[in-house]
């Protein structure tokens, strides 16, 4: 389950990955590429909700002061999902809860059940009954949003506010042990506050006419939740914060773009069906202009147009809750704001397919590539987003996105079993997956089919991205591994090693960084660059004036060129961010030229803290699948026209898209190396004809 602070996602995300296990070899034979997204599916429906109706347990609901739900008295058991499944030897799984489990009174050191996963899961079998008309998931939908009810607190100074955890036996844990933030959960707003709210926002529609009884408890009960925003965090609406120099809003909830995004989903749902609703109108609103002004960089200066996730920093972006652009285009449609429809397709359209080419949905770039492991969540989220946004170009890379699923990952092999509805826990960076199957990943696996289904031929097409050929997207090199050379005065530079890489508001790259005096050298060797490349050095910056550095490399033909220079200070003020010191990307002036093998940083005045550059080709690309059905992805990294040179096997489509996503241009290409045209901070998708 991933939630809570930025700095908590990362530690769950290292715990997952130190209990991978190693996937077994599977030999993958990929189908027929589809030329385009928008042609005619065959392919039959892939969503299957067993291994989430596995997870699904009874638990009861007893009386406890401040907690009540739908026809307790009547019917006092409801239904939730173990927040875990591991894998046995034989295939099986066997559930489990989050913690320690203590043998004596049964309790796990978190809990059995969950908000977060109980009120996803209710979004699923409502999307489900709704779109398939299964009858089983109506009722697994309306015992699910019993069981979430029940874990709102609905009355005294936090009503509206929801406990996390929960026991087999229903007792509620609201200070689990590691803790939580906020502590107890149901002392403020939170993730599982927002996903509540998601859940009953999509549910009310669903029930409005089938069981308006039911509805219109759900409605009491969206309403209580919005009650609890508007008197904690929406009471600081319209004010803003300053994060190092970075104006960012205050009202979010917990803090959170992700949360808040899930929350915007599901009032999305609920305004489109209650217009008439100003309450839930006007909180949509204020959230999802929250989301906006999140929104930072541009095509050449990071984070590329990207929705940051949290308003304590301005330096870490990740995959995992990056629903961003899918609430901000859902409430456009709904508010009729052409704007926010306009921030989801750059983001989409530009940074999302660049995260895409650089190998997919990354748990955390914070602001290097840190935590390159990937879950169902975070493929989920781009799948989303692509799709809310819709359109010709958005559909193709939805289709490059949910191929993760099918094979097309870091390890090379299909994580979705559509025989049993099953996925996996994560993805390491190596390649190794764990083969766990909580609730997590089974809820945004079962989401992404559901979405897959219900846009058959994008379907299709995903089903055919089985492999990936080549990723040549953005990389890192680290500071510490180049040739360090004195200042005067006997100031050398010098290689630090902090305790933690976590700053408070990023991570050091490679937990090390270079501290360089003036008049000091660094020097990093480089394989030589393929294509122009752009570089974007990451540069601690120090609050006040602290000189420059100066940027040269260095090519095969011994020729030195100057790209720029950084500053080393000129951080902004802190005000609530966690240092003075900013750590962050920063763009320089010109782009190395092929064939560069060094990269030298001057340091000219003051001092430097240097972590990394991040290495960005001007055309990144992306290859899938091999054989007969190759199909590739090249994101433009600049704002002027450009082509490259692909070498195809057989005759191609290549489909040419703007900034926004939009087809501008289509052409075939015949065998053999030819070029390929990309529109200005587009992208463009080639497959067999």
């Amino acid at each position: 389950m991933v939630h809570r602070t930025l700095l908590a996602a990362l530690v769950a995300a290292a715990t997952a990955a130190a209990t991978l296990v190693a996937a077994p070899a599977q030999a993958t034979t990929p189908r027929t590429a589809t030329a385009e997204a928008g042609a005619s599916s065959a392919s039959r429906p892939v969503t299957n909700l067993d291994h989430l109706d596995f997870l699904l347990d009874d638990v009861p609901l007893p009386d406890v002061p401040g907690h009540s739900t739908y026809q307790q008295t009547q019917h006092p058991t409801a239904t939730a999902p173990w927040v875990y499944a591991d894998r046995n030897a034989d295939g099986t799984y066997r559930r489990v809860g989050g913690g320690t489990l203590d043998p004596a009174t049964g309790h796990w050191g978190q809990g059995a059940f969950d908000a977060d996963d109980i009120s996803r899961a209710a979004v699923v079998y409502v999307r489900d009954w709704q779109q398939n008309g299964t009858a089983s998931s109506r009722e697994h939908a309306r015992e699910l949003l019993r069981s979430l009810t029940y874990l709102q607190t609905d009355s005294g100074p936090d009503a509206g506010n929801v406990v996390l955890w929960q026991q087999t036996d229903a007792t509620l844990n609201t200070s689990p042990t590691p803790p939580d933030s906020p502590n107890p959960s149901d002392s403020a707003d939170s993730f599982w506050v927002g996903r509540t709210i998601w859940a009953l926002g999509e549910a009310y529609p669903a029930f409005r006419h089938a069981d308006p009884g039911f509805a219109r408890f759900l409605q009491d009960r969206l309403r209580l939740s919005l009650g609890a925003l508007e008197r904690q965090s929406l009471a600081s609406y319209d004010r803003y914060d300053t994060v190092n120099g970075s104006r960012v809003p205050s009202w979010l909830v917990a803090d959170s773009t992700s949360a808040t995004a899930e929350a915007v989903l599901g009032l999305s749902a609920y305004v489109r069906a209650v217009p008439s609703d100003r309450q839930a109108r006007t909180v949509l609103q204020r959230e999802t202009t929250g989301i906006a002004a999140m929104q930072r960089g541009d095509t050449t200066s990071w984070p590329f147009g990207a929705v940051l996730p949290s308003a304590t920093s301005q330096s870490t972006w990740n995959a995992w809750g990056g629903m961003a652009p899918a609430a901000l285009a859902t409430a456009g449609s709904v508010l009729q704001r052409s704007d926010w429809q306009r921030d989801a397709e750059r983001e989409t359209a530009q940074f999302a397919a660049e995260v895409l080419a650089s190998g997919g949905p990354d748990n955390g770039w914070t602001p290097t590539p840190f935590d390159r492991t990937q879950i169902a969540y975070g493929a989920d989220s781009l799948v989303q987003s692509f799709l809310a946004v819709g359109g010709a170009g958005q559909d193709r890379l939805a289709a490059i996105a949910a191929g993760w699923y099918f094979g097309a990952n870091p390890a090379g092999v299909p994580v979705y079993d559509r025989s049993t509805g099953a996925c996996v826990d994560g993805i390491a960076a190596d390649g190794t997956v764990n083969r766990g199957c909580g609730a997590e990943s089974a809820i945004h696996t079962a989401l992404s089919m559901l979405a897959l289904d219900a846009h058959p031929a994008v379907r299709t097409a995903a089903e055919t991205v089985t492999s990936r050929s080549d990723v040549d997207g953005i990389t890192t090199v680290e500071a510490e591994g180049g040739a360090l050379s004195g200042g005067g005065g006997g100031h050398v530079p010098t290689v630090v090693r902090p305790d933690a890489a976590w700053t408070g508001s990023a991570n050091w790259s490679g937990q090390a960084y270079v501290h360089a005096p003036a008049g000091s050298t660094i020097t990093i060797t480089v394989p030589a660059f393929r294509q122009d490349t752009l570089l974007y050095p990451v540069v601690s910056q120090a609050s006040g004036p602290s000189g420059r550095t100066d940027w040269t490399v260095r090519g095969a033909d011994g020729r030195t060129r100057s790209l720029g220079s950084t500053p080393n200070g000129g951080a902004g003020a802190q005000g609530t961010a966690s240092t003075s010191s900013f750590l962050h990307p920063l763009s320089l002036g010109r782009t190395a030229p092929a064939g560069t093998t060094t990269i030298t940083a001057t340091v000219r005045g003051g001092s430097a803290d240097l972590d990394a550059v991040l290495l960005r080709p001007v055309v990144s690309h992306l290859g899938l699948g091999a054989g007969a059905s190759p199909s590739d992805l090249f994101v433009n990294g600049t704002t002027s026209a450009r082509s490259t040179t692909a070498t195809f096997e057989q005759r191609s489509t290549v489909s040419v898209y703007d900034r926004s996503g939009r087809l501008v241009r289509t052409l075939q290409l015949a065998p053999g190396a030819q070029r390929v045209p990309l529109a200005p901070a587009g992208f463009t998708v080639a497959a067999p004809r």
